[in-house]
């Protein structure tokens, strides 16, 4: 049986559980670095592929003469070399968007990963909870939901609010059957978060940060340059306390914007898969859109300022993780995710008598969408997801009828025109 679903909760270890378990989070982090260096050396240096299976032998070995890596459980350490396997497989998979595996810094979460069948939970009332881990004992977590399955997997992990624990675990819930509903096309962007075809408003997220949070949040991170400053000039490059606290603070705040952040995305994505028979998204490669404009010492990038500015925006809006809670959560309520080529979505008239693609529709890339051709006029995002909504039904195999017949991607009316002018008249 495997993890089919997920379940986090916050942990309440007390002051020595958090002590060992800090001394773990540390012992991981230096394991999986040792390990990559060790499979990055072999391969250069021999041309041999190093796997989990042989590293755990040679682990055995270390438990045996390093103190420190004998108090971290054994089945965590297995773990840990088990998720760096599967850190290359998904390298190695060309479907797979994850890169080559990196070392994991000081300052990065801690985690602390475990098998499912050495964790035992119980319930304490309607509101707590205890789990049973390797070496440590019962530890509180609160109980906010029920698990709903079989634990096949546990993760102990340390963010800026506290320990939280994710089991991993094995439901048996098979694809909800198709709801029937009606479908709908979204669009995702920077001024307006998302705009659903079948609504007439745009969905906005919430401020992630509220003034004052934004305020002091500008305070720390001038105050944590002064400290590194400092301790650069006069301490050796040594953090201080003050130092250490200034950036748990940072955390603190930077932790709870994530949080607001993904709140709102499952709250969207949850309303889109149940309320909609499929959902069409733009195939969008987020990575290729938040590049850097900084350019090289010959040729230096222009308006980097400006392109920073706008790859926060991007990334706050996370369009990658609502493209992936969307897949999981249609399947789960009978609805399907339709990926659609993003090309001129934003050009092209949602007029169905009409739909030229026409960069002059929309002048200055404003919020407005006037069709140069038919007078449709639209706010951009909204005119944005019908076409994308027409897309889906095209290339979705979807039994509604399309109300188009033209192809997928069209090509803009200008080009049409310039092509025609450039064809030699026909002779005689």
């Amino acid at each position: 049986m495997k993890a089919d679903m997920g379940r986090r909760y916050r942990l309440y270890p007390t002051v020595e559980q958090e002590e060992i378990l800090t001394r773990w989070g540390h012992t991981c982090r230096a394991l999986w670095n040792v390990a990559l260096e060790q499979r990055r050396y072999l391969w250069r240096q021999r041309g041999v592929t190093l796997m989990g299976s042989a590293q755990c032998r040679q682990l055995a070995i270390a438990r045996s003469e390093l103190d420190w890596m004998a108090d971290l459980p054994s089945e965590c350490g297995q773990r840990v070399l088990a998720n760096l396997d599967a850190a290359y497989l998904n390298f190695w998979n060309p479907s797979h968007p994850a890169g080559f595996p990196t070392r994991k810094k000081r300052g990065d979460r801690m985690s602390i990963p475990f098998k499912g069948q050495y964790i035992e939970v119980r319930k304490l009332n309607r509101h707590w909870a205890e789990a049973r881990l390797p070496k440590l004992g019962w530890v509180r977590f609160r109980l906010s939901r029920a698990l709903g399955g079989v634990i096949r997997n546990a993760t102990v992990s340390q963010d800026g609010t506290g320990w939280h624990i994710a089991f991993g675990i094995h439901t048996g819930h098979a694809p909800g059957a198709p709801n029937g509903k009606p479908g709908c096309g979204v669009d995702f962007g920077v001024a307006a978060s998302a705009f659903v075809s079948t609504e007439t408003t745009a969905r906005l997220m919430p401020p992630t940060l509220t003034p004052a949070e934004q305020a002091r949040l500008k305070h720390l991170e001038r105050r944590k340059a002064r400290q590194l400053t400092y301790a650069k000039k006069h301490n050796g490059g040594r953090y201080s306390n003050r130092l250490r606290t200034t950036t748990a603070q940072i955390a603190k705040l930077r932790t709870r914007q994530a949080n607001r952040r993904q709140d709102f995305t499952h709250k969207l994505t949850t309303d889109l898969a149940q309320n909609h028979g499929f959902v069409g998204i733009e195939d969008l490669r987020v990575k290729n859109m938040t590049k850097a404009a900084n350019g090289t010492m010959d040729a230096p990038g222009k308006n980097v300022a400006q392109k920073a500015g706008l790859n926060r925006s991007i990334l706050d809006n996370a369009p990658g993780e609502r493209r992936r809670q969307l897949e999981y959560k249609c399947r789960l309520y009978g609805s399907r995710l339709i990926p659609v080529p993003a090309f001129h979505t934003s050009q092209t008239c949602g007029n169905p008598a009409c739909g030229k693609v026409d960069p002059d529709s929309r002048p200055g890339c404003g919020r407005m969408f006037r069709c140069v051709h038919c007078g449709w006029e639209d706010d951009a995002d909204h005119n944005a997801s019908v076409e994308i909504e027409a897309r889906a039904r095209r290339t979705g195999g979807s039994v509604i009828n399309s109300t188009r017949s033209a192809r997928s991607v069209r090509v803009p009316a200008t080009r049409r025109r310039r092509t025609r002018e450039a064809l030699p008249a026909a002779s005689g």
